[in-house]
C-alpha cells in the first residue's frame, strides 16, 4: 500500500512546534560588510569549479539587509518557531586572535531575534552551520582539536551572553556527519580536505568534544538563569535492507545506520563512546592496512563521562533513504574511500522518485522509519525534526510536487506520533527561502518562498507550498474533508 493510500487524518499534540529554517551563509549575503570575517565557504566559492553554477553567496537572499521581509513571511506562514544560524565570522571575525567581538554582528542578530519575538516567533539558533571562520581553518580547523574546542567555547559564550535571555533553543552543530565526511573526508565541501581514513575521524572527535564543552558551559553557567535547551542536529538517510528477508542485508543496513547516525548519537545518548560495531569494523580495516591501532580515535573514560547526556533534545534532519547490502569485492578500491563504502554497498530502488538531485529521492516512509529507529535505539528521546524538504530546479510558484512531498512526509510523522508513540515535539520545513545551496549554488531550490536572484531587490514570492504548509500549521495536522 502506498503512502497516498495509507494517508491518515488527525492532529498533532498541543504545543507541537511548527518551524521553518535557513542558515546564515545561505541567505544573509553581506559577506564583506560591517566587519564580518572570512569563512571557509567564502574561500571555497572563489575556486573555479567548486560551485556548480560558479555562483557565490556574496549577496544571496540579502537577508542581512532584508531580514524584516523574512520576519513578515514567517509571521504570515503561522510558524511559532524559526531555526536560523549565526555566522561565527560575523560575531568574532578572527577567533584565533582572541575574542574581539564585532558589535555590528551582535546588533544584527539582536535585531533579528527581537523582531521575531515581537511577532510571537521563538528563535531556534544554530551556532555552527558549515561556515567555519577561515583563520581557524588556517590553523587546522577541525583537525586542531584544542584550538577548535577553545574557540568554539569562546564563541558560544559570547552568544549565550548576548542572546541567551531570549533564545531558549540552541543547536551546537548542524549535521556533523556532513561536516566531517564531506569537509574532511571526501573533500567535496569546504574546507575541501581529502582524508577519508583519518581526517574524517579526527574532525568528528574534535566536533564531539567541542559540542560537549559548549553543553557543559551552558549547563554550568547559563541554564539556571536562561532556562534553555542545548542540543546537536544530526542527520542520516534511513538505511534499510535491500532484501528484508536476507539476514546479511539486514545486518548491513544496521551497520550503515551505526556509521551514519550512531557515530554521533551513540556517544551523546548512550555511553560516551562510538558504537561497538563501528569501532570493530574500523579496527579490522586498520589492521588489514598494517596498522597496529585503529584509525578511529579513542575517548578516555573522562571523555566518555563528559560526552554522555550532552543533548537536551534529539535534533534530526531527514530527507531520504538508501538500500544496503554487503560489498562483494575481491580487491580494495583503487582510490581511498570511506570505510563504510568499503564494507556496505548503498543503492536506491529504481521505483523511487528522484527530484532531479543526485542524492534526494522522495521516500516519505523514511521519516517514520527513522523516528522508530531512534525510539528503539536511544530510549525514546524527545525528537525535534530540524529539517526535511523537497528540491526542484525551477523555483516555480506552482510547486505541486513540494506540496505533495510535505503532505506525505508530515503524514508519516503524524503516524509515528499517533500510531507508534514516537516522542516527536516538532517539525521543520527546509527551507523558508530559495537560497545558496552549497556546492549546487542557485541551481537547486528548496524554498517555500521564491527569491528572484536576478532582481537587485531579491523579490520574495510565496509558493503554493508556503500556503499549504500554513494550512497544516493552522489545523495542527490534517482535518478530514467535509463530506
Amino acid at each position: 500500500m502506498s503512502e497516498e493510500e495509507n494517508f491518515i487524518y488527525g492532529t498533532f499534540p498541543e504545543n507541537f512546534k511548527w518551524c521553518t529554517a535557513t542558515s546564515a551563509f545561505q541567505i544573509e549575503g553581506g559577506t564583506t560588510e560591517d566587519g564580518r570575517g572570512r569563512s571557509i565557504w567564502d574561500t571555497f566559492c572563489q575556486i573555479s569549479g567548486n560551485i556548480i553554477d560558479n555562483s557565490t553567496a556574496d549577496i544571496s537572499c540579502d537577508s542581512y539587509h532584508r531580514y524584516m521581509e523574512d520576519v513578515s513571511l514567517l509571521k504570515n506562514l503561522g510558524v511559532k518557531f524559526y531555526r536560523f544560524s549565526i555566522s561565527w565570522s560575523r560575531v568574532i571575525p578572527e577567533p584565533t586572535k582572541g575574542v574581539k567581538v564585532n558589535e555590528a554582528g551582535i546588533r544584527y542578530y539582536n535585531n533579528l531575534i527581537n523582531s521575531l519575538i515581537a511577532v510571537g516567533i521563538s528563535p531556534i539558533v544554530t551556532l555552527y552551520h558549515f561556515d567555519l571562520p577561515q583563520d581557524i581553518q588556517d590553523e587546522g580547523g577541525f583537525l586542531n582539536e584544542d584550538l577548535l574546542v577553545k574557540c568554539f567555547k569562546e564563541y558560544a559564550d559570547v552568544c549565550f551572553q548576548n542572546f541567551g535571555d531570549r533564545v531558549k533553543y540552541w543547536a551546537t552543530f548542524n549535521e556533523p556527519r556532513q561536516i566531517c565526511t564531506l569537509g574532511y573526508g571526501l573533500g567535496l565541501m569546504a574546507p575541501a580536505v581529502h582524508s577519508p581514513k583519518t581526517g574524517i575521524y579526527q574532525a568528528a572527535h574534535s566536533l564531539l568534544k567541542a559540542h560537549a564543552t559548549v553543553w557543559h558551559l551552558y549547563n554550568d553557567n547559563y541554564r539556571i538563569h536562561q532556562n534553555g535547551k542545548v542540543f546537536i542536529v544530526l542527520c542520516s538517510e534511513y538505511v534499510m535492507a535491500k532484501d528484508p528477508g536476507n539476514d546479511s542485508d539486514v545486518e548491513a543496513a544496521d551497520l550503515a545506520m551505526q556509521f551514519k547516525l550512531g557515530w554521533f548519537a551513540h556517544p551523546i545518548y548512550i555511553n560516551g563512546d562510538y558504537p561497538s560495531a563501528m569501532k570493530n569494523k574500523v579496527l579490522l580495516l586498520s589492521q588489514q592496512e598494517g596498522l597496529k591501532n585503529s584509525r578511529l580515535p579513542e575517548f578516555s573514560e573522562e571523555d566518555k563521562k563528559f560526552l554522555k547526556g550532552t543533548s537536551d533534545i534529539f535534533g534530526m534532519n531527514v530527507y531520504t533513504a538508501r538500500l544496503a547490502e554487503y560489498q562483494q569485492r575481491d580487491n580494495p578500491p583503487l582510490q581511498p574511500s570511506l570505510d563504510l563504502d568499503e564494507i556496505v554497498k548503498l543503492s536506491v530502488d529504481p521505483k523511487w522518485t528522484d527530484c532531479g538531485s543526485i542524492w534526494l529521492y522522495i521516500i516519505p516512509s523514511c521519516i517514520r522509519k527513522i523516528l522508530n529507529w531512534i525510539k528503539r535505539e536511544y530510549n525514546s528521546p524527545e525528537v525535534l525534526l530540524t529539517e526535511t524538504g523537497f528540491m526542484d530546479k525551477t523555483g516555480s510558484l506552482d510547486d505541486e510536487h513540494r506540496v505533495n512531498s510535505f503532505k506525505l512526509y508530515i503524514n508519516e510523522v503524524l503516524k509515528a506520533v499517533t500510531l507508534d508513540e514516537c516522542n516527536v515535539i516538532g517539525f521543520t520545513a527546509w527551507s523558508l527561502l530559495d537560497n545558496f545551496e552549497w556546492n549546487f549554488g542557485y541551481s537547486e531550490k528548496f524554498g517555500l518562498v521564491n527569491v528572484d536572484f536576478s532582481d537587485k531587490n531579491r523579490t520574495r514570492k510565496p509558493k503554493k507550498s508556503y500556503h499549504y504548509y500554513a494550512e497544516i500549521i493552522k489545523n495542527n495536522g490534517f482535518l478530514k474533508p467535509p463530506k
